[in-house]
């Protein structure tokens, strides 16, 4: 009995550190698609027969049916001195638990640990059980039980995190209320501060910083960091850095599900409210484009009485909301429609940015110089010209901070590898920004063409149709593609062959890792890398 003891502390050891790193596994997919159960079961469903029940549980099964049959009809004793070690060898970690190289890394916030604690303790339960019964046995034949225990606790992963998240959602519910409560008290406590709330499905990132920029001019401003869009991001940052100093705060209200933005006007209502488009992100939560517009609209219709409007009216939607303001309407627009308060002409484009004359509705007018890249970006910068105007500041001052502006990380950010020049639009996966990326890549002259890209996501019905479409694009901008995923990237293939681009010219790997692998020995000086899109790891095919 002593050798089956350690025997089955060897393979607990191995069962052990298996469950831990499947269950860490399951948290990280958890934290990536927002803490939320739908669409963590929806990724579970998706993958149900490569991350759920894997070769390593089969071969569990047959262990277990062959130690019970052994136990029963030959020697306990040699069974399961067969048994255990092989249970130990069928349950070593496999490279879907052990791989380091991912984007975004599991980060273990607050909300995370709790996760964690109330995952393990389910995870335990099955251990305990089959542990308990074992004991009860007194002979080889209890080691059995103990074994499905340490089974059901690696097979339940993806249902222990659910179980962790049903019961601590109270928790977290009472924790966001009182977040939130402390974000409002904090803002009614400032009557003075101005609040600019910007959405859209395209731009409002990018319109966030050039905002922040222009109005630090004359006001102290804050600005959130990053993407941080959600109730939390924008409570962490009212509740934490929020100063008395500060005049302007500057937040991006984003949306994926109807009701978002009301929330979002709930702890933070804006005093300038600024539309920059409406688009199919998010087709797959909102159902149309039409739900998507009367999401973005509520910006708008929930802003604060007289709040001055920012629109972009190049876009019929958002064009259509001013309908709802009850403030003064600032239109803007690139292409020169008529009515518009700010308007673009003699815009020239370039790989190092662009120059153009803006005119405000009081005729006045102004040459910007940015290093911002692509024609999207004269919009972008329109709609902080407009916030600018709105809160009191003049063109040719605002000219001096839009030079100085410069490219949000992984949105259209140029930059040097050696010979080499990335233009890193890793953030973008819309086709209006996938589209203005790809004729940005074409204006270079330097040497070859390449992009890196595994498509656009998100995008419900229209998902195929419009990936087809960006491979014809980058079939008449490119002179190689590289694409990320065998599965996400068919339609692009499709459209890459319907517009005559060379199959020898396309390759397709696994993941961004294996791009970057596979261009190192290739890339020559002059050449040009673009990187468009980079899907979260939960999308990763190598997975």
């Amino acid at each position: 009995m002593a050798l089956l003891y350690v025997l089955a502390l060897f393979a607990t050891l191995f069962a052990g550190w298996r469950i831990w790193r499947r269950l860490r596994y399951f948290l990280h997919i958890f934290q990536l698609e927002g803490y939320k159960s739908g669409e963590f079961v929806a990724w579970l469903r998706a993958r149900m027969g490569r991350v759920i029940f894997r070769r390593s549980h089969l071969a569990g099964l047959m262990l277990l049916a062959l130690g019970g049959l052994g136990v029963r009809f030959f020697s306990p004793f040699r069974t399961l001195c067969f048994v255990l070690p092989a249970w130990a060898v069928a349950f070593a970690s496999s490279r879907l638990y052990r791989s380091a190289r991912v984007k975004k890394p599991l980060v273990f916030t607050n909300r995370m640990r709790r996760l964690l604690a109330a995952a393990v303790v389910f995870a335990a339960m099955p251990v305990g059980a089959g542990l308990a019964l074992g004991l009860r046995m007194h002979g080889p034949e209890g080691f059995l039980p103990y074994l499905a225990g340490l089974f059901v606790a690696d097979l339940g992963g993806p249902l222990w995190v659910l179980l962790a998240a049903f019961v601590m959602r109270p928790v977290e519910t009472a924790l966001q209320n009182g977040f939130k409560r402390e974000a409002r008290r904090r803002l009614e406590a400032r009557p003075d501060l101005r609040i600019v709330g910007i959405t859209g499905s395209y731009g409002k990132t990018s319109v966030k910083f050039i905002v922040a920029e222009i109005l630090s001019q004359r006001f102290h401003v804050l600005a959130t960091p990053g993407s941080f869009n959600t109730p939390m991001g924008i409570c962490l940052v009212v509740n934490t850095r929020l100063r008395p100093e500060h005049r302007v705060l500057v937040l991006e209200y984003g949306m994926r599900h109807p009701g978002d933005i009301r929330e979002l006007c709930a702890i933070a209502t804006p005093d300038v409210a600024v539309v920059t488009s409406v688009g199919v992100a998010h087709l797959e939560t909102m159902g149309s484009v039409e739900n998507i517009a009367r999401e973005k609209g509520e910006l708008v219709a929930c802003a604060r009485e007289n709040a001055p409007v920012v629109l972009n009216v190049d876009d019929p939607r958002v064009a259509a909301m001013a309908e709802h303001a009850g403030g003064r309407v600032w239109r803007v627009s690139a292409e020169g429609r008529a009515g518009a308060d700010l308007i673009a002409r003699d815009v020239r484009y370039g790989p190092e940015g662009a120059t153009f004359v803006v005119r405000d509705e009081t005729g006045n007018e102004a040459t910007i110089r940015t290093r911002l890249l692509g024609k999207h970006n004269v919009l972008n910068i329109l709609l902080g010209l407009a916030v600018g105007r709105a809160l009191g500041l003049r063109l040719r001052q605002m000219a001096h901070a839009v030079a100085r502006i410069e490219p949000v990380p992984h949105r259209l950010q140029l930059r040097r590898d050696g010979p080499v020049t990335i233009i890193d639009d890793a953030f973008n996966s819309n086709p209006v920004g996938a589209r203005n990326a790809v004729e940005i890549l074409g204006s270079f002259e330097t040497g070859r063409r390449i992009i890196v890209t595994p498509g656009m996501i998100e995008l419900g019905e229209r998902q195929w149709a419009e990936n087809r479409a960006f491979g014809e694009h980058i079939a008449r901008h490119a002179d190689l593609a590289v694409l990320v995923g065998e599965r996400q990237t068919r339609p692009i293939r499709e459209g890459l062959r319907a517009a005559g681009f060379p199959d020898d010219r396309v390759k397709v790997v696994a993941s961004l890792f294996e791009a970057h692998d596979y261009l190192k020995p290739l890339l020559r000086p002059g050449d040009v890398v673009l990187y468009e899109n980079d899907l979260p790891d939960q999308y990763d095919e190598a997975a």
